[in-house]
């Protein structure tokens, strides 16, 4: 067993006779070792829920032998949403909604993956502008929800500075979010078969001013993070996990690539035209905290290469349709509606007995920021799924926690909670 020596005082002052300060010998030993274990107790400590190095209303119960954790138990369900039960009693189009609250860091990015269950579910073939328009909302939204990630990480950790920065850049993306949607945090951007609005005249001026500049920030970060020696030696090394470990978790998205499995949707299974965009999926090597956050940094760079090419197909589809032309399916205009007995028809029964799906189930899944998101139902021919369910990445992530957290100090918690790159909304779903 190890041992470490601590050097202690031999005397301490006191007065003599004529009230001069002296030393007064205590006895002790000129060295005392001290031994690692000193048999004690075992404490167990509460992290969270209401305490924000969780990230959301996560309580950790910690047990600790010292400052050396012996083991961590997640306690979730303390946001009581019920997100999924709620889906059983709202048409389709009315869920969207309820996936702005889930993964609240990428709304748009759940809008779209919901519309593309329904579309499986209903075989709806989307307009070649929509994919377009979805690409560049799952795309911004990564780059989003990264930041967030990255700034709130950094302050975790002791760095300020780079939050700034971070939640600067985030807040141009929400101006164009916001321009979009009407909304910056509950978008509801997307419909079955379509989008809620298409992007307004010179939006697109906006996106690609973003593109240019964002890069810059992305250097800084890298100057400030990558080689400083806190945050390397804060994150290498620290809550590593195997290739074999983060598959059988059933790990995804960053979380899974820095471990140095190769495996993105956008990649293995292509939706809304990935395939026929030009970047590339990051991959760590060791599976520890460095490892995901060089895998996020990069992500960012190359979400701002599909962003690019995405802007310029989106002027090139100028003019053309986002949703598709079916009715039954798509609110007409107000203005149809108003005017015309037919359009009102088609208004009227969508709106107050919904669009029916064929009996059958459907699941897809998408490459959100935190990893896979999927989203599954089940019809029995009404305009109600009977069953919606999620796959939520951030609680499948969160599974790995105790582990990533055995033997480590109680200060490297923090760090490898935050890294896993949770929310709440989808967790307590």
């Amino acid at each position: 067993m190890s041992t470490r020596t601590i050097e202690v005082a031999l005397s301490t002052p006191g007065l003599d006779a004529r009230g001069n300060a002296t030393q007064v010998p205590l006895g002790l030993p000129e060295y005392h070792p001290v031994q690692d274990d000193l048999g004690g107790e075992h404490m167990l400590i509460n992290i969270g829920p209401q305490h924000p190095a969780t990230h959301g209303v996560l309580r950790l119960v910690v047990e600790l032998d010292g400052e050396t954790v012996v083991r961590v138990v997640p306690h979730i369900g303390y946001l009581h949403s019920g997100f999924e039960k709620l889906g059983e009693y709202r048409f389709y189009n009315q869920i969207i909604p309820l996936t702005d609250r889930t993964d609240y860091l990428s709304p748009m990015a759940n809008n779209c993956a919901l519309a593309l269950a329904a579309e499986k579910l209903m075989g709806v073939t989307i307009t070649e502008r929509c994919q377009v328009l979805r690409v560049i909302a799952f795309e911004i939204s990564r780059i989003i929800s990264h930041l967030v990630w990255l700034g709130t990480t950094g302050i975790d950790l002791g760095a300020y500075t780079p939050f700034l920065w971070c939640f600067y850049q985030r807040e141009r993306l929400y101006n164009l979010q916001e321009a979009w949607t009407g909304a910056r945090l509950t978008t509801s951007v997307s419909r079955v078969g379509g989008m809620m609005a298409d992007v307004p005249e010179g939006w697109e001026a906006g996106l690609r001013d973003f593109i240019r500049t964002f890069p810059k920030t992305l250097d800084e970060v890298d100057a400030m993070f990558t080689r400083n020696a806190i945050w390397c030696g804060r994150t290498q090394g620290v809550g590593v996990l195997s290739a074999e470990d983060a598959i059988n978790y059933s790990l995804s998205g960053p979380m899974l690539r820095a471990s140095g499995v190769d495996y993105d949707v956008r990649k293995d299974r292509p939706y809304l035209g990935y395939e026929t965009y030009d970047f590339d999926v990051p991959i760590g090597e060791h599976g520890d905290i460095y490892d995901r956050y060089r895998v996020r940094l990069e992500e960012m760079y190359q979400s701002t290469r599909i962003l690019a090419q995405a802007v310029e197909r989106l002027e090139q589809l100028k003019g053309a349709p986002v949703n598709v032309s079916d009715p039954r399916l798509i609110l007409p205009p107000k203005s149809r509606a108003m005017s015309d007995m037919e359009a009102m028809i088609f208004h009227f029964k969508q709106v107050m007995e919904g669009v029916k799906a064929p009996v059958g189930e459907a699941y897809f899944g998408v490459e959100n920021p935190k990893g896979e998101l999927g989203y599954y139902f089940v019809s029995d021919g009404t305009a109600k799924p009977v069953r919606w369910r999620i796959r939520p990445p951030s609680l499948i992530n969160l599974a790995c926690l105790p582990k990533l957290c055995e033997g480590v100090l109680l200060s490297d918690v923090i760090a490898i909670n935050a890294s896993i790159d949770i929310v709440m909304g989808e967790i307590d779903r």
